[in-house]
């Protein structure tokens, strides 16, 4: 007869607890096999553990979305809500970088309160780089100025980039983008 644990090893006796054939690789001194050693091992661990004592919890339910809505009133920190859908914040995170698309996104019904804010920032943002651009452009035929306008100009592309990935990102991933200028603006104009 073949060890219980090893295929074509001849068992040399049964084990003492469990009666299974093993051979003498598998038989320790007691003459038990090694499932009968574990599960000593696993019951000696366990009669040293307190059981814990209580009940799970029942699992909250949730409220219908109509009571929910008027169980809170709107603030600030509520207004950011990852509820949207992930198609109109990416399509509000590329107004950032490509201003048609902020326009894109400001024809959407269906925008919550924070995106349409996003939105509006967004396409602010683009007006204010280009009126930025423009104005530095002017200044450079001014005979003094011209030399400090010239020299900014090149350094608006790479800043103009890394700042709309910056609020693009942030927009997409569902947190308030307060662009210096801008968003002061729409809070005066358009409040919470």
């Amino acid at each position: 007869m073949d060890c219980y644990f090893h295929a074509n090893v001849p068992s040399i006796a049964p084990c003492t607890d469990c009666g299974k054939a093993i051979c003498a690789t598998c038989r320790d001194d007691r003459g038990a096999c090694p499932s009968c050693r574990l599960a000593a091992k696993i019951d000696a661990a366990s009669a040293g553990q307190q059981q814990i004592g209580g009940t799970v919890p029942p699992r909250p339910r949730p409220a219908p979305a109509g009571a929910q809505a008027q169980a809170q009133p709107q603030t600030r920190a509520a207004i950011v809500a990852p509820a949207d859908p992930v198609e109109s914040r990416a399509l509000v995170a590329l107004g950032y970088p490509l201003w048609p698309l902020a326009l894109l996104a400001l024809l959407d019904r269906k925008q919550s309160t924070f995106l349409r804010r996003q939105t509006l920032q967004a396409l602010g943002f683009n007006v204010g780089f280009a009126g930025f651009w423009g104005l530095l452009t002017l200044l450079t035929n001014v005979p003094w100025l011209g030399v400090s306008a010239e020299i900014l100009i090149p350094l608006l592309i790479p800043m103009f980039l890394v700042a709309s990935v910056y609020f693009g990102i942030k927009t997409w991933l569902g947190e308030e983008v307060r662009v210096p200028i801008i968003s002061d603006w729409i809070d005066e104009k358009i409040p919470a």
